[in-house]
């Protein structure tokens, strides 16, 4: 059943709070993973930045606790609690790991991010069969555009090759789509807040778990500024799941996942955006406005096969 109008508007305005979060955190990322490379590099970068988001959103249950949410989805059967467990780890744990990774080796970045903007597909591709999401033609072009426009702000296609690092993004980005499909109806079952824990805190754990594989964290040797830096992009991490998870709570995982691409927008324009980005700037833009037009319509058309 489609959501109701009110809940739709906030949704949405909820994902485009996503998204501002993840363009800054995705400027930032890039300089907390440069000043943790000689402490680990990206796996225990990304360890201790997603054990401060867990401990930031635990404190958040604390203060407004589960029950305030009045989630509808009635008592969580044992499917409901494996879910949890599923959710940490093909949400808050490996592709953490994979994406980060895949950041590091890929001898073009800007491809790799580009690779990982394709959620949105990945998304719409399954949300339509598994969670019956209704999209229209109007959606679809407005994907498309978002998909035009990424393409065109990582330059272009031309040498584009899918090496190692590229392959470890795409992975990372396939699971993020799953865990965005899993998580939509756990949601209706445990509320924004609590499935953010169990994916932050769930992950975390898994990720400490991991350590002896992937390398553990130096505790004893590191710098008071890479402390500094996972604790801010754990502070953004908190906020992007916190809000990403509510927005998903109340509108198709569609729309707000292509709302989330226009983060890309925010990031560029840190990075110091120059004109020849422009027509990919305004097509992402223009991408994402579309969709939060189609998205607040009472009805959207579905798709004739």
């Amino acid at each position: 059943m489609d959501a109701a109008p009110s809940d739709r508007r906030r949704g949405v305005a909820l994902a485009v709070v996503t998204a501002v979060i993840s363009g800054v955190a995705v400027y930032v990322n890039s300089f907390g993973v440069a000043a943790w490379k000689q402490f680990g590099g990206a796996a225990s970068y990304t360890t201790v930045k997603n054990l401060v988001a867990a401990l930031l959103l635990v404190a958040l249950l604390g203060i407004a606790p589960r029950a305030q949410e009045t989630p509808s989805g009635g008592t969580p059967s044992l499917r409901h609690r494996l879910g949890l467990v599923v959710v940490a780890v093909v949400g808050g744990s490996i592709p953490f790991l994979l994406f980060f990774e895949g950041l590091a080796i890929s001898s073009a970045p800007a491809q790799a991010a580009l690779i990982h903007k394709t959620l949105v597909v990945w998304v719409a591709l399954l949300a339509v069969p598994l969670l019956r999401e209704r999209i229209g033609w109007g959606q679809i072009a407005a994907i498309a555009m978002l998909v035009v426009g990424q393409i065109a702000l990582a330059g272009g296609t031309e040498g584009f090759s899918l090496g190692r690092g590229e392959a470890l993004v795409l992975l990372a980005t396939l699971l993020w789509a799953g865990e965005t499909v899993l998580a939509k109806p756990l949601l209706a079952v445990w509320g924004s807040r609590t499935l953010g824990v169990a994916r932050m805190a769930g992950g975390a754990a898994v990720l400490l778990a991991l350590g002896p594989m992937t390398g553990s964290v130096p505790w004893s040797e590191l710098s008071a500024q890479a402390v500094w830096w996972a604790v801010g992009t754990g502070v953004l991490l908190a906020g992007y799941v916190a809000t990403w998870y509510a927005a998903l709570a109340l509108a198709q995982a569609v729309d707000v996942t292509a709302v989330l691409v226009g983060g890309a927008v925010i990031t560029a324009v840190l990075a110091g955006a120059t004109s020849v980005m422009l027509p990919g700037l305004v097509l992402v833009a223009g991408g994402v406005t579309w969709v939060m037009i189609e998205a607040l319509r009472r009805t959207p058309a579905p798709v004739t096969p």
